[in-house]
């Protein structure tokens, strides 16, 4: 019901710091592996920054496709050995299949910048030290997280308005029998018959 009152539209909400600042380093990453690329044709020739190219592409291929086995050669002894009523043992090189993924991309993606971090991505001891770090951070999330429940982020209802408005609300269910007045329902039919 309205009263004809205007109400003031409320603050927009801030954006966050990723959602800002991912598009400028996105761009500011892309002019700086272009302008290294063209120092070094400045440097050299541009046949040496083709296969600088050429060589990334097909090293990070190279990486992609073994970390790829790797993986599903793990999944594939984990499956037979569960199947077979063996616990499967944990084997020091299955991990770090996705970080050796991620610096196989890093070299496929043309510049030298993504070639030096990808290759350093593939060093052992950096996976594990990213490893760590990615644990450590993506288990303290989850501990924020949690403060609340699933049944919790169900009860809260925004409803969007045309005019770009939203007004929030609770869901408030009256379910028959739990009420007073209302009589318990029986057992539901089965859906097929």
């Amino acid at each position: 019901m309205t009263t004809g009152a205007q109400t003031p539209y409320p603050a927009r909400p801030r954006r966050s710091r990723l959602r800002t600042f991912l598009p400028l380093a996105a761009a500011a990453w892309l002019v700086l592996e272009v302008w290294l690329l063209t120092l070094i044709a400045g440097a050299s020739n541009g046949l040496v920054v083709f296969l600088l190219l050429v060589a990334g592409l097909v090293l990070g291929s190279v990486v992609i496709k073994r970390a790829g086995r790797r993986a599903f050669q793990s999944l594939t002894e984990t499956l037979q050995q569960q199947q077979s009523g063996v616990t499967p043992a944990s084997r020091p090189n299955s991990e770090g299949n996705g970080l050796m993924m991620l610096g196989g991309l890093l070299l496929i993606i043309p510049g030298p910048v993504s070639d030096a971090l990808g290759l350093l991505l593939l060093v052992p001891p950096v996976q594990k030290a990213v490893s760590r770090y990615a644990e450590r951070t993506f288990e303290r999330r989850l501990r924020e997280a949690a403060q609340g429940s699933l049944g919790d982020a169900f009860q809260q209802a925004r409803i969007h308005r045309p005019d770009g408005k939203v007004v929030q609300g609770e869901v408030v269910r009256d379910e028959p029998g739990h009420a007073p007045g209302d009589a318990p329902q029986g057992q539901r039919p089965p859906l097929s018959r």
